[in-house]
């Protein structure tokens, strides 16, 4: 199974619109972030997690050809905003998309995209999708098997998922010990990491650094960064041996 990091960034993405520092202007191209998405390709299934702002880029950047499902972890906009770009896998497919999502991510889908919902009128060309119903439940996307993981984001709770030996987490903050345990084993993490500075609803460099050796995997990469950080070169370098900052277009095999 292959994992592609689509977006590492946060809601901004890397530049800021406006920003000056060193980051944004940064000729490095591991420093230019996308909002954060991952696509996962394995068992005959290609799966996105989160449509954000930038899914058309994205799945242009990588030239995905064909895509079975999309998976919520919540419904802030960096996470739902490409959705209605969704119409061109539908065009080529002739087939709805399979949308995963909890009760409380499929209201806002349906205020953001009232028309996709909309049954008394059908407007040619809209997004096609199939919802599907998701709480604190194991769930299966064909043959491949996902373990929502409850985080809290501030107050507002986002699942991450578990893949067999691999864990994706976006946006906490802090993690219950019995969410914890449902991480434990896992091979390959993948947490949020926004700043340096104190936040009050991200991980920041340090508390990431520090879940990621609680948790013990074997590799441990961090994604949701933001500008502030800084930049991918200087901070990789003082980062434990088995954590890396994810960046855009990384694929990796788990």
């Amino acid at each position: 199974m292959t994992i592609t990091f689509l977006g590492t960034g946060t809601s901004q993405g890397v530049p800021v619109i406006a920003c000056g520092c060193e980051v944004c202007t940064s000729a490095d191209p591991r420093d230019n972030r996308l909002r954060s998405s991952i696509l996962v390709e394995g068992e005959g299934k290609v799966i996105v997690i989160d449509s954000g702002p930038d899914f058309r880029q994205q799945m242009l950047r990588e030239k995905v050809q064909h895509l079975d499902a999309i998976v919520f972890t919540h419904e802030h906009k960096d996470h739902i905003a490409g959705m209605d770009d969704i119409r061109a896998f539908n065009y080529k497919q002739n087939a709805p998309i399979n949308v995963y999502a909890d009760t409380r991510v499929q209201n806002a889908l349906k205020r953001e995209y009232p028309y996709i919902f909309d049954e008394l009128i059908r407007y040619p060309g809209i997004p096609e999708i199939t919802i599907h119903t998701i709480d604190d439940a194991p769930f299966t996307v064909g043959n491949i098997g996902f373990t929502p993981i409850e985080v809290m984001h501030y107050k507002l709770p986002v699942k991450g998922f578990r893949i067999h030996d691999f864990t994706y987490i976006t946006d906490a903050k802090t993690i219950a010990d019995a969410e914890k345990e449902k991480i434990k084993g896992s091979k390959t993490l993948v947490i949020n990491a926004l700043q340096k500075q104190k936040h009050i609803s991200h991980f920041t460099l340090d508390e990431a650094i520090a879940f990621a050796e609680e948790i013990g995997a074997e590799k441990t990469y961090f994604t949701h960064i933001s500008h502030r950080l800084g930049r991918h070169e200087v901070i990789s370098k003082d980062l434990p041996l088995n954590i890396e900052l994810a960046y855009d277009g990384l694929r990796i095999s788990i």
